[in-house]
């Protein structure tokens, strides 16, 4: 068996080992893979592939004919075509819920860092600004308090519930937006339209997957009904957001900020106007990174190829 690693850097830039996936066979790990040529080159006649970023399509799949098992190490597997592999019988294979703490911890990390900005004053205390207060506190920025604020889920998932959770915690009201209902969702928060959430929310935080229905979810008309100086989190994909739309939205002061972990174009190039626009926090798509779901993810992906191998496939999102 040959198994191909098309992108193994993202997942384990040298913190983790990719040894347990000797015992399925021949593996070859590739740090990066730039091209769909390359891919194709690297593939050659390996049978199970392991990608995260890198697009699976029709052109490739026909080129590769020796697969039988594509492993997404992550949850969202919209770079591969799916109905292409169903047509030639090879599973694709997706890793849920190994990073539902770590994202919904990093979304309220993000929450909280639009409330208070706690990076600008650090590094404003640490340039002088203090001793150049004259006074025992001042504040750049609005400090916000969340007790008492709502929260508008968009996607109430795994990751959603736990984010709404947290919200409670902070003694946040949660709404939610999501395509199903569930005991477990009512007792986090209060299901809603899109329209209500974005309505009456103060912040809204996005967790729900890529799909043509979600694509540019958040847009100009999206905005204009949310509130004035509300805030954006997106931890999901970066298309769920229109980017120009968003930008506007803050260098008008429409909305008072938005803290992103993914964009469109990752990474982005030097004039991408996210980078230059008001009030716009951007971290590299480092919310599913902390070296505990990190684990979790390469675990389940060789339990996916155990599973596969015993003729009993599991996780399998296209068949």
């Amino acid at each position: 068996m040959k198994l191909i690693v098309l992108d193994g850097y993202a997942l384990n830039p040298g913190d983790l080992s990719y040894e347990c996936l000797n015992q399925f066979g021949d593996v070859t790990i590739y740090d990066r893979t730039d091209s769909e040529a390359e891919a194709i080159s690297r593939i050659g006649e390996a049978e199970i592939v392991l990608v995260n970023k890198v697009p699976i399509t029709e052109s490739l799949l026909a080129a590769c004919p020796n697969i039988r098992l594509i492993c997404v190490q992550a949850t969202g597997y919209n770079v591969v075509d799916c109905a292409a592999c169903a047509k030639r019988g090879i599973p694709v294979t997706n890793v849920p819920s190994y990073g539902t703490a770590a994202v919904a911890q990093f979304t309220m990390a993000m929450i909280l860092e639009l409330c208070h900005r706690i990076g600008l004053h650090d590094r404003d205390v640490h340039a002088g600004g203090w001793e150049k207060a004259g006074c025992f506190c001042y504040w750049l920025t609005p400090q916000t308090e969340l007790a008492g604020k709502t929260l508008g889920i968009i996607g109430f998932g795994s990751i959603g519930k736990a984010v709404g959770r947290l919200a409670r915690a902070f003694g946040m009201e949660v709404l939610a937006y999501n395509r199903s209902q569930s005991a477990e969702g009512r007792s986090i928060g209060t299901y809603v339209d899109l329209d209500t959430l974005l309505q009456k929310s103060d912040i809204v935080s996005l967790h729900c997957p890529l799909f043509p229905e979600t694509e540019g979810i958040i847009n100009a008309s999206a905005i204009a009904k949310m509130k004035d100086e509300a805030m954006l989190i997106n931890t999901a994909r970066g298309a769920l957001v229109d980017e120009g739309a968003l930008v506007q939205a803050l260098n008008t002061g429409k909305l008072r900020g938005a803290a992103l972990d993914v964009i469109c174009q990752e990474p982005p190039e030097a004039d991408n106007p996210l980078l230059s626009c008001k009030n716009c926090l951007i971290t590299p798509h480092i919310a599913w990174a902390p070296v505990e779901s990190r684990q979790r993810l390469l675990d389940t992906v060789v339990e996916n190829i155990r599973a596969f191998l015993a003729g009993t496939p599991q996780n399998v999102v296209n068949l």
